[in-house]
């Protein structure tokens, strides 16, 4: 089996064998959901770091599925500098998602499933080179979403939330399908690496390009959260269980935007040169409009909502400018801002289970109470702001940089604008909920209270479940709980780590897109020779 085989497969055989795990053993279910994506994202780690910058291709598996002289599929799965990132990333907040989700009682075997197929799906979809299954596992991955908000979300509109979703992204979803199967009525593969080399000597036809390219465009930018297709993000999130906002708006939503850089660029050259003005101009619309409504939330979870839809603004702006630079700092952006979305919901999930709200003018000064969940905050808030440190930053200026030579000054100035408009409303909320005189609502607050009990030994289950749960209580229970709450802190650490190593070394990440890149803009500005198949998109 191939390594990136192993890492889509780990999640989806995990979730199978949770179904054959009682609902009432929730323990033995936590623990397997954490070490099947434990596992996941140490192989995909692996996985990152052995990836050579510059090769081309990598890890390439194919398996043909359906062979039919009308009709023929494959299972294709590749790492290139667009996913390779994106993968590593997957891994990492899908197993800080299922950390998190220690406190579900109700149906958690249900609960559990559903979310490794979200992770299954989403690494399932970076990792595909045949848009079929890219759009299987895409599918694969929005449909327990829908799912889990009906189910375990939270607030009064949590049914109003889950529908709204359920239709636009599904809408979105059809309109994306019809753009790709104009591309495969005329090209007759939905393999990536095939539609380039057939797109070098025979490009697609003007009609083709004219109609495809804008199904492709608003389609998967609906799914992304494109303006103005983008209310149904916000409430979304905000009534989302913890780990489904993390994993939606921290990776699910990047699909979209690879698709845009795995398919509409590089194939359809004459829609690019049409269609990137109206993307700009609807990218300027997510910094400035979703940055402006952001302000306006006094609730964490929509200000964080909407904070997301204006940081896609700089992964549109990213793609319009058709730059090297732009189009690595758009990747870059996309991972960064998968790490950061993750913690931002996680920490948010973490005040609403203790403190029971959201509202941002009944906190004050609990930064006392809480340190390590109000400093997580803290880190998570800045980044958002664009602080030099994390990778946010060096994804952003990167892109400032790519649009630069590409766009008016105005369009700069939007851009900067858009910046000092995150940083007023994530400062401010950083003042109002760890600052200032503490509410005597949250006097009791702590990060570990007393009445939160450690695992307790479960009865009448397998001699080897049973043994690791008693020693997992009597350790905790020795320890006065050190291990259980240092488990607890982990999640949060792996996404911060994460995202400071890419902010004080973002080369580790440029360095594995910037060939890609290069090539991509090369094929979307069409200055490829007719003849000439890029050696990066051979297949191996």
């Amino acid at each position: 089996m191939s390594p990136l085989t192993s890492i889509v497969l780990t999640p989806l055989i995990t979730a199978l064998v949770v179904l054959l795990i009682p609902g009432n053993y929730r323990f033995v279910l936590r623990l397997v959901a954490i070490a099947g994506t434990a596992v996941t994202a140490a192989l995909a780690t692996r996985l990152f770091f052995l990836f050579q910058p510059g090769g081309g291709l990598q890890f390439d598996h194919q398996v043909p599925w359906l062979n039919h002289a009308v009709f023929s599929l494959s299972y294709h799965v590749g790492a290139d500098g667009l996913n390779i990132g994106l993968i590593l990333a997957a891994a990492l907040v899908g197993f800080a998602a299922v950390g998190v989700s220690w406190d579900i009682e109700r149906q958690p075997t249900l609960y559990y499933f559903l979310l490794l197929l979200i992770i299954g799906g989403a690494l399932g979809a970076f990792a595909s080179l045949d848009l079929f299954f890219f759009y299987f596992f895409n599918e694969l991955a929005l449909v327990p979403t829908f799912l889990m908000i009906g189910l375990w979300g939270r607030g009064p509109e949590k049914n109003y939330a889950a529908f709204k979703i359920t239709i636009y992204l599904t809408l979105g979803a059809m309109i994306a399908l019809v753009g790709l199967i104009l591309v495969y009525a005329q090209t007759q593969t939905l393999d990536v690496v095939k539609l380039r080399a057939l797109i070098a000597t025979a490009p697609l036809p003007s009609g083709i390009q004219a109609v495809a390219f804008p199904c492709l465009l608003f389609g998967f930018g609906t799914l992304v959260g494109l303006w103005p297709f983008h209310s149904w993000a916000p409430l979304g999130y905000a009534s989302a269980p913890t780990a489904t906002a993390m994993m939606h708006a921290g990776i699910l939503k990047k699909a979209g935007l690879l698709a845009l850089l795995r398919v509409a660029l590089p194939i359809m050259p004459e829609g690019v040169a049409k269609w990137m003005p109206v993307l700009l101009v609807l990218g300027l619309g997510n910094l400035l409009y979703c940055g402006f409504v952001a302000m306006r939330q006094r609730n964490l979870n929509l200000l964080l909502g909407n904070s997301s839809l204006a940081h896609m603004g700089f992964c549109f702006l990213g793609i319009a400018s058709v730059s090297v630079i732009g189009v690595t700092g758009t990747v870059l952006v996309m991972v960064s801002h998968a790490l950061l979305a993750a913690l931002s919901f996680a920490v948010s999930g973490w005040f609403h289970r203790h403190a029971g709200t959201l509202e941002l003018n009944r906190f004050g000064g609990v930064l006392a109470r809480v340190p390590f969940f109000g400093t997580v905050l803290i880190a998570a808030l800045m980044a958002g702001c664009g602080v030099p440190g994390f990778a946010n930053f060096a994804g952003e200026v990167t892109v400032m940089f790519g649009a630069w030579k590409q766009f008016p000054w105005f369009v700069m100035a939007a851009a900067w604008g858009g910046l000092v408009i995150g940083g007023v409303y994530m400062l401010r909320a950083i003042r109002e909920m760890l600052h200032g005189e503490l509410n005597p609502e949250f006097a009791a607050l702590r990060e570990f209270p007393h009445s939160e009990p450690l695992p307790e030994p479960l009865p009448n289950i397998g001699l080897g479940a049973q043994v690791v749960t008693w020693l997992t209580w009597v350790l905790n229970s020795a320890l006065g709980g050190g291990i259980w709450r240092g488990w607890r802190r982990l999640p949060y650490v792996v996404l911060l780590a994460s995202l400071l190593l890419f902010g004080f070394a973002p080369g580790i990440l440029t360095e594995r897109i910037r060939p890609d890149a290069e090539e991509l803009v090369k094929l979307a500005t069409n200055r490829v020779p007719t003849t000439a198949v890029a050696p990066a998109t051979e297949p191996k």
